[in-house]
């Protein structure tokens, strides 16, 4: 459903955060889903568009300085959010350039390099995003040697 709406409504977004790292192997767990987008007006109405198509809503900004629109879902707990900034990631640009395509059914979904999702939560500094980079960087090392 989320792949779904993000290509009905064409929002350009990456996927990054542990959710991102679990569908590249990494065995870590997530409430959530985290998204890197272009903060324009269009991309903005698109938000509001995506939670009504999967019955959520915006609370935004969920924190003013931090540029992070918080999609929630009541019935399920479904909770996205999507951020313009992330420590550690110095563009849009450059994360969407080092991603891969992810297909879930017929749509897609742009998911984060390990290395910038490790970069990210290097840089957080969080105690949550600390404790998964030993788990990170291991799932980084196998994947490197093949």
């Amino acid at each position: 459903a989320i792949a779904r709406a993000l290509a009905t409504r064409r929002l350009d977004a990456v996927l990054i955060g542990n959710a991102a790292a679990a569908i590249q192997g990494s065995p870590v767990t997530t409430m959530d889903f985290d998204f890197m987008f272009r903060k324009t007006p269009t991309n903005l109405t698109k938000l509001k568009r995506i939670a009504d198509d999967l019955g959520a809503m915006v609370l935004r900004p969920y924190y003013p300085a931090s540029q992070l629109y918080r999609m929630t879902r009541d019935r399920d707990g479904l909770q996205l959010d999507f951020m313009a900034k992330i420590d550690g990631i110095r563009s849009f640009e450059s994360l969407r350039g080092r991603s891969s395509v992810v297909f879930f059914g017929e749509h897609e979904i742009r998911v984060a390099s390990l290395v910038d999702i490790i970069k990210s939560k290097e840089r957080a500094g969080r105690d949550q995003d600390l404790a998964v980079l030993p788990v990170l960087r291991k799932t980084l090392r196998e994947k490197e040697e093949g």
